[in-house]
């Protein structure tokens, strides 16, 4: 919302001195988030004045039209003589009022003005459009064109209130109140201790059997909806240069004088209004329900097909209007350059709608307006009848109407909210003591009517006492323009706030003793810690996917993961269902980091996929006064998806960068396994790595890890280089790799208890084996058979060498060299212990995957 400085003077008198910094700070501490203000004119230097066209010469002989002028601005240029102004504009003729920049002034964005050669004359000055000037759209897309009546030579800074602040206020969705210069003045009336003038305190006639003729089908969508009528509306008649600059200086663009005049009120009273040329209804207007297929042609010209649960305004031949969201083109309000259908005769609306209905319909429609912001946010339905008021005075007083003494007004019957409050609660809950006296002036000051048991008031203590006998207890009613206050709580907020955030202690909590973190918790930290000791960094992604990157990662049509939960209200169409895997965002982050030139990459992720259940069932409501009962409890977790944990890493560009000490190393395949090794240990589980093929892997370079629960293998995973043809698809680098696998399965399996190293005061036997195989074979498999052939003495094994040389293993052969570290716990090996496990190990292996000792 943005608050012109000078319109909100209009309605407080601050003080002459404050500035719009001043009233920012103001405001803020108040609870209200001024994001920004803004200087209109703050580089803006005259002279700037009204000048009149007197001659008009086209120039020939240049690609595009050119005009050389003759301008009358009185004696603003210390002549009197006319200004010889060259301009390229031709929304203006002989005669016409015009802003005109002499010689010395400097325009917005520091553009001085002086006289110059061009065109093949000298122009001394500049014919100014809005643009030029800073003001903003005012839809004329050209020179700025001023009444007949404006005074020639007058200073045009002060005549288009060029210089201004304007407070930009980012307003919470609790706060519609604040989405007009009255609900933020009365706020700046209460932060500076001064009388608010309130605009919406008017004259108000009351209804009568002679207005326009209203029939309100659905009091629940809409329980108040007020209509006027004005006839005899001047077509010549254009909005003053105040109000449309008012409109402008709020971010609106002035179209015509009926619709700037709704709009005008809407930003000061923040009753969303609509104009309906009169000669374009067709009978009673009515609010309904739309019907399923029904369709309506609105004010942006795009055809709409109506929802069920849409609300309307409809006529004799159907609906007219979305209802607080936008008009229809079927009753729209001729542009004021449109003399031949000009509008004469207008209805009003001031409606209030259900802030429910509006929000779900602008949402499905995807149309937000500002009438649609302001319903949803929650509008005072006591401001329509003044809102309409107003905008009938306006247009009788601008355009020359005549209000006719018909008044419509359809009230569903309302009870005012009232909320019981324990005088204290503020107290309580700010742990701050304020006292029954200020919390009963706070209240008053934001428009609550206050009502309590004041002869139990101990008077002598000050206005921080209590009650002397009786309950203290305040029954307030709430002011019909916040619709958010509903508790206790949220009274004493309005208190709080009032009375500063700033004022509150701060008090650590106390947490109670014997919590801590639990098992998985830990293990979850401790992942963490590993991955980030290992160089990767922690990416958070969002949980959301489009189906469309199953296809982009190669999954099968049939792939469990394709089968996702989506969402009933995405926050992007384009991403509508819940994750079933870790690696779209993760490799989405990846190429977003590349893409800025970050290319030597490695990140991870801890976080929950979700997979929905063979079963359907919907969660019951459970009660928020009480803890609920262990069976509503499992019921809501089985009508939950499954929401297992999943941890992933990818990894791109070096591993190891080059450097004084030797060259650097690009991550691969292997580096990816490793990742899952190390989340391993971290679990206390034992993985299991084998060649497998999956999804966006590389078929050739991808393992399957797997662990052993209740004897029977299972994959809880993958790792490895992606494929190619992935790579290409989502735009990522060359050779990138990554790794997912099942943290909860991990878990399950694993026994991250402690254990203490085992330290033998023997010595180790190492022996070292060559052997070749097949180059399809995975060093895997020979590993465990090795391991499984050497028995209880083998300590360790590793690989420390892969050799392949057609000529010396012939073609197809792959060399393998393992370190075998054997030890006893009892005594020392003799070199034949040793020899002969280093023997069987060979053998199982030859027997498994026919290796051959090299040479």
């Amino acid at each position: 919302m943005r608050v012109p400085l000078s319109w909100l003077r209009e309605y407080v008198d601050l003080p002459a001195t404050e500035t719009g910094r001043d009233v920012q700070a103001k405001l803020i501490s108040a609870g209200l988030e001024v994001e920004t203000v803004e200087h209109l004119g703050a580089d803006l230097k005259g002279p700037l004045v009204v000048g009149q066209v007197l001659t008009i010469e086209e120039l020939e002989g240049f690609k595009k039209p050119i005009r050389f002028c003759t301008v009358d601005v009185g004696r603003a240029n210390g002549t009197g003589e006319p200004q010889e102004i060259v301009c390229g504009a031709r929304n203006f003729a002989v005669g016409d009022k015009v802003v005109v920049v002499l010689p010395g002034a400097t325009l917005p964005g520091g553009f001085s003005i002086s006289a110059r050669k061009t065109y093949g004359k000298v122009s001394h000055g500049m014919i100014c459009s809005s643009d030029e000037l800073g003001m903003g759209d005012d839809g004329t897309h050209g020179i700025i064109v001023l009444p007949p009546e404006t005074e020639v030579g007058k200073d045009a800074i002060e005549l288009l209130e060029l210089v201004d602040e304007v407070l930009d206020i980012a307003v919470t969705a609790n706060r519609g109140d604040c989405l007009s210069i009255r609900g933020v003045a009365r706020e700046a009336a209460i932060a500076y201790g001064l009388p608010l003038r309130d605009p919406a305190l008017l004259d108000v006639p009351g209804p009568n059997a002679f207005g326009y003729p209203v029939q309100v089908s659905d009091p629940a969508g809409c329980d108040r909806f007020t209509a006027r009528t004005v006839t005899g509306l001047s077509p010549e008649a254009r909005s003053p240069i105040w109000l449309k600059r008012r409109l402008q200086k709020v971010g609106m663009r002035p179209i015509s004088l009926a619709v700037d005049v709704t709009n005008y009120v809407m930003m000061e009273l923040g009753q969303p209004l609509h104009a309906y040329d009169r000669n374009l209804v067709q009978g009673t207007i009515g609010v309904r329900r739309a019907a399923e297929g029904e369709k309506i042609v609105t004010l942006d010209g795009v055809e709409r097909k109506l929802h069920a649960e849409d609300l309307v305004i409809t006529d004799d031949r159907g609906p007219i209007g979305l209802a607080g969201v936008m008009g229809g083109a079927d009753t729209e309000i001729a542009d004021h350059d449109d003399t031949e259908n000009a509008t004469s005769d207008v209805v009003i609306e001031a409606a209030h709608f259900d802030q429910v209905s509006i929000a779900r319909t602008a949402r499905r429609h995807k149309l937000s307006s500002e009438a649609s912001r302001r319903f949803e946010r929650g509008v005072d339905p006591q401001a329509a009848a003044a809102a309409a008021q107003r905008t009938v005075d306006l247009l009788v007083l601008l355009a020359g109407g005549t209000a006719e003494a018909g008044v419509t007004e359809v009230i569903a019957p309302t009870a005012p909210r009232t909320v019981r409050i324990a005088a204290d609660h503020p107290d309580k809950v700010a742990g701050v003591r304020y006292g029954r006296e200020t919390v009963v002036r706070r209240l008053q000051e934001v428009g609550c009517d206050v009502y309590g048991n004041t002869a139990a008031w101990n008077a002598s203590s000050g206005g921080g006492g209590r009650a002397t006998g009786g309950q203290d207890e305040l029954i307030v009613t709430v002011p019909s323009w916040r619709p958010d206050l509903t508790d206790p709580n949220d009274l004493a907020e309005e208190v709080i706030r009032l009375e500063g955030y700033e004022n509150l202690p701060s008090t650590l909590p106390k947490p109670p003793a014997g919590r801590g973190l639990t098992a998985r918790q830990r293990l979850h930290r401790r992942i963490g810690r590993a991955l980030a000791g290992a160089g990767y960094v922690e990416a958070l992604n969002y949980p959301f996917v489009g189906e469309q990157v199953f296809d982009q990662l190669g999954l099968e049509a049939d792939d469990p993961a394709r089968r996702v939960v989506r969402l009933v209200n995405p926050l992007s169409d384009e991403e509508p269902a819940l994750r079933t895997s870790l690696l779209p965002g993760l490799l989405a982050a990846l190429r977003r980091n590349d893409g800025r030139g970050s290319h030597d990459l490695a990140l991870f992720e801890t976080g929950l996929v979700f997979h929905p259940r063979d079963e359907q069932r919907i969660a019951a409501n459970l009660p928020v006064d009480r803890r609920p009962a262990e069976a509503d409890l499992a019921a809501l977790d089985a009508a939950l998806p499954d929401q297992p944990r999943h941890v992933a890493v990818v990894l791109a560009g070096a591993r190891e960068q080059a450097g004084w000490w030797g060259k650097g190393r690009p991550g691969d395949w292997a580096d990816a396994v490793e990742a899952a090794r190390t989340v391993a240990r971290e679990a206390g589980a034992e993985l299991g790595v084998r060649k497998g093929q999956y999804g966006p892997w590389h078929p050739g370079r991808c393992a399957e890890l797997t662990v052993t629960v209740d004897g029977a293998e299972r994959v809880i995973g993958h790792a490895g280089e992606l494929h190619p043809r992935v790579l290409k698809t989502l735009g990522l680098p060359a050779r990138s790799c990554a790794m997912e696998l099942d943290l909860d399965a991990l878990e399950q399996v694993g026994d991250d208890t402690p254990q203490a190293p085992g330290i033998s005061t023997f010595p180790v036997a190492t022996q070292d084996v060559a052997l070749v195989v097949d180059a399809f074979v995975p060093a895997a498999e020979v590993e465990a058979a090795l391991r499984e052939g050497a028995g209880t003495l083998l300590e360790s094994i590793r690989l420390f060498d892969v050799y392949e040389n057609a000529e010396q293993l012939g073609e197809g052969r792959k060399s393998l060299a393992y370190a075998l570290r054997f030890r006893a716990n009892d005594r020392t090996l003799t070199v034949d212990e040793a020899s002969a496990a280093r023997e069987t190990a060979v053998a199982l292996a030859g027997e498994r995957t026919g290796a051959v000792l090299r040479g």
